[in-house]
């Protein structure tokens, strides 16, 4: 075998893309295209950064020939590449056709992409990075089924600093069922509540309002000394939802009343 395709083989067994292994070895996908090939060849440092990476011995990656695996290279196995300011591992297991681990961080758009994926820009069934998206997403911003995240766009529940989604907790939340500081959603709970159906909280604002300040159709003014809602009676907002709101479901009721007096 030729160097060419000693190097196109190893990268194909890690899943290595030509862009990928460009990076990792900061060159251009031009040359590791030429490498394969057969029209140029690395220099010495580029030689020997590829064997210490696929833990081949450098001898048989250069001569014609069978690879021969390196017994004192322990770092090849499983694949990882560690190189300036970027870290990258790839499982060589695979589910739906993704990798079941990919990291890739370190400076720039590092993108991971697979069933559990940490990056600068993550993709996967669960999601770790700056900008994460997938069925669980925790990052900067996050995008997916369930969000956890300074800005976190849930499509079930979102957690975060500004979260928004059909349940979001946040200091900033909007959502169908909405919690947090400032709480905007058709039931909102927080310090400042602003609902379409119900809100609770010191400043509530909705159709039926409960709260120490309450605007709205129906509203119930908490006066307790505590601030926890003993003084308004559950009963009472009960009827008043069920006026507005005749077909909504019981468990509904249920719970935006659970914790009033």
């Amino acid at each position: 075998m030729k160097f060419g395709e000693k190097l196109q083989q190893l990268r194909k067994e890690k899943g290595l893309s030509q862009e990928a292994l460009a990076e990792l070895l900061d060159v251009s996908r031009q040359a590791i295209s030429k490498w394969e090939s057969g029209q140029s060849y690395p220099e010495t440092e580029k030689m020997i950064a590829i064997s210490e990476m696929f833990g081949v011995t450098l001898d048989s990656l250069i001569k014609d020939g069978d690879l021969r695996r390196d017994g004192q290279n322990t770092t090849a196995t499983p694949f990882w590449a560690l190189k300036g300011n970027v870290f990258e591992y790839k499982s060589r297991r695979t589910l739906f056709g993704m990798p079941l681990v990919h990291v890739h961080i370190g400076f720039g758009l590092k993108r991971a992409k697979g069933v559990i994926a940490i990056g600068n820009i993550a993709t996967g069934i669960i999601s770790i990075g700056l900008l994460a998206r997938g069925i669980i997403s925790i990052g900067l911003l996050s995008l997916g089924l369930i969000g956890f995240g300074c800005l976190s766009l849930g499509l079930l529940l979102a957690f975060g600093a500004i979260s928004v989604g059909a349940i979001a907790f946040g200091a900033v939340a909007v959502g169908i069922f909405a919690v947090g500081a400032v709480a905007v959603g058709m039931f909102s709970f927080g310090a400042c509540a602003v609902a379409s159906h119900v809100a609770v909280g010191d400043h509530a604002y909705g159709t039926v309002a409960v709260g120490r300040v309450a605007k709205g159709v129906q509203v119930f003014i908490d006066t307790s000394a505590g601030r926890n809602f003993s003084a308004v009676s559950a009963e009472e907002v009960r009827r008043a939802i069920l006026d507005q709101y005749p077909g909504m479901w019981n468990w509904i009721v249920n719970l935006v009343t659970s914790f009033l007096g």
